[in-house]
């Protein structure tokens, strides 16, 4: 893995500017702009929500230089998933605190010798120092696993390892033992349903 973000950014929080926090719109807007190689809506990304996700990832795992590791490994896939970023399912915040999430559990359950389990991950979760800053991300996360849980075992998991992993969709199907057009099939049909589920 490089040592550098896409943009040229090393894998470490920046503090953010006099500009305050950018809004839902602002985040979503430059997390699709990444999606089409814009290295600079990225750099502005990385600026805006790299403390935020520095917090989770240094609170999870409690080391320095393993969060710093890991905020690096977040933005890697970031930059490399953009595509699959969907605003109408979640906020670009969603989608990176999720994705730096699932990857700090892996690391921890890699790290222990006892299996780390789902409350243990939440009270971990629940220590960050910026709660106001997380509170939309949990609360969008809760009504996304709430419609997840809707969908047919085989398509929550495709959209899971989709969404919130580094695959590409060859590499899923690959995984999966599936076609890959039935893979792209599944994921359009989930979101779909996603989409209908999230606006009730």
């Amino acid at each position: 893995m490089s040592s550098r973000q896409p943009g040229g950014r090393r894998g470490t929080p920046v503090t953010p500017g006099s500009s305050g926090t950018a809004g839902r719109s602002d985040l979503d807007d430059m997390l699709s702009a990444a999606a089409t190689r814009d290295r600079a809506a990225f750099e502005a990304l990385y600026r805006r929500t790299s403390p935020t996700l520095f917090a989770i990832c240094i609170k999870m795992l409690r080391d320095r230089s393993e969060a710093e590791d890991l905020l690096q490994d977040v933005y890697v896939t970031a930059w490399n998933q953009a595509a699959t970023f969907n605003p109408e399912l979640a906020s670009a915040m969603t989608w990176l605190g999720t994705i730096a999430r699932n990857r700090a559990i892996d690391r921890l359950r890699r790290r222990r010798t006892q299996p780390l389990d789902e409350t243990s991950v939440e009270e971990i979760v629940d220590e960050s120092p910026t709660p106001a800053a997380l509170a939309q991300l949990s609360q969008e996360r809760r009504r996304l696993e709430r419609c997840l849980q809707t969908l047919p075992d085989t398509q929550r998991k495709a959209i899971r390892e989709a969404f919130f992993t580094g695959l590409s969709y060859p590499e899923l199907a690959a995984r999966m033992s599936v076609p890959l057009g039935t893979l792209k099939s599944w994921i359009r049909r989930s979101l779909m349903q996603l989409k209908i589920c999230l606006e009730k």
